[in-house]
């Protein structure tokens, strides 16, 4: 009798090349993963696993096995999808899925503009920088700083670009100088900042990264990297859009930039649905909107960046008073974004 459970325990561990990973990767312990494993060779009368350079690796049955696995997960993620393409109207979650910067300042902002349109659409945003499995239903909608990948199954548009350049406050660079070459930059505390395993800073024409400042604080927040930088810690790499220069930051080697591309993704069983496809679409024209925003740091269609700025009663009076054109756009502190 067949116990479909275990199918998924061997694609993990032709995955992960280990039985440790593969329980890892599940939430189960080596010893399970293990038996599990070696129940299905026992049914099977055959072996599914080899070590190869202190790997596991299928074994020519294995890989035939795995073939059918993989197309009994597609079938499963097609059936978790299906409520979702059926819907046809604008109610419900729109999850989506983005990274720092966006995903807790921007995003935010402008999805309650697209709820005013649809009400009914609840907003479900994951702040993170792994990239989520839209073909299972972990998100709808993902704005990604890579491509669609791999899988057939996604659609993708690259929407806009991020521009992000160093940054140092006045007093750090009063006290140690200003670089004048990429190769002062070694004569400088730096703050660093990781993203996921890349350290995040300018490259040179053959993708390389320039020469780095010592470290001095290392961060894979973007809010804690934006403050270190603004408290004196050394040169980081900030967006435009943060709006540096408001703060007293100062752009150190303007030359010096690096550009990443967004793109916004989605299934494409799931952008038939009509919530999803509304989200997505609204998305990528409020992306648009603010194109040079991100790119250079213009100021926002949609956000404004009165740092800290606290309204007191008499602005709020003063604003009634204002005859001029309202603005519509959302008050909201300092971000790296």
């Amino acid at each position: 009798m067949n116990n479909w459970s275990d199918y998924p325990i061997l694609l993990a561990v032709a995955e992960t090349g280990s039985l440790t990973a593969a329980g890892e990767q599940l939430g189960i312990s080596q010893p399970t993963v293990g038996r599990r494993m070696k129940a299905l060779e026992q049914r099977f009368g055959a072996p599914l696993l080899t070590k190869e350079e202190g790997r596991l690796s299928p074994t020519e049955f294995g890989y035939l096995v795995l073939d059918h696995v993989r197309r009994m997960e597609a079938e499963a993620d097609a059936i978790t999808r299906s409520s979702a393409t059926l819907e046809h109207s604008l109610v419900g979650p729109v999850m989506i899925t983005a990274s720092e910067g966006i995903g807790d300042f921007w995003l935010p902002a402008i999805m309650q503009r697209f709820r005013r349109d649809n009400p009914d659409i609840i907003v479900d945003i994951n702040v993170d920088i792994r990239s989520l499995n839209l073909a299972q239903r972990e998100a709808d909608i993902a704005l990604r700083w890579i491509g669609p990948g791999t899988q057939n199954s996604l659609v993708g548009r690259r929407v806009t670009s991020f521009g992000f350049g160093l940054y140092a406050s006045k007093e750090y660079l009063d006290k140690r100088g200003t670089p004048k070459t990429p190769a002062d930059l070694l004569n400088h505390d730096g703050v660093r900042l990781n993203l996921g395993p890349e350290t995040f800073w300018p490259l040179d024409s053959a993708g390389k990264l320039l020469p780095m400042p010592r470290t001095v604080m290392h961060t894979n927040n973007l809010m804690a990297h934006f403050n270190a930088v603004l408290a004196g810690y050394g040169i980081g790499m900030l967006g435009h859009a943060a709006h540096p220069a408001e703060m007293g930051l100062i752009k150190v080697l303007p030359e010096l930039e690096r550009v990443e591309d967004l793109w916004v993704v989605a299934h494409e069983d799931l952008k038939k649905s009509a919530r999803v496809r509304a989200a997505f679409d609204f998305i990528v024209d409020a992306l648009l909107q603010d194109q040079k925003h991100f790119r250079h740091g213009a100021p926002s269609a949609y956000i404004e960046h009165p740092h800290l700025h606290i309204v007191t009663d008499c602005e709020t009076e003063n604003e009634g008073q204002n005859k001029g054109p309202k603005k519509d756009k959302v008050k909201l502190p300092a971000t790296a974004a």
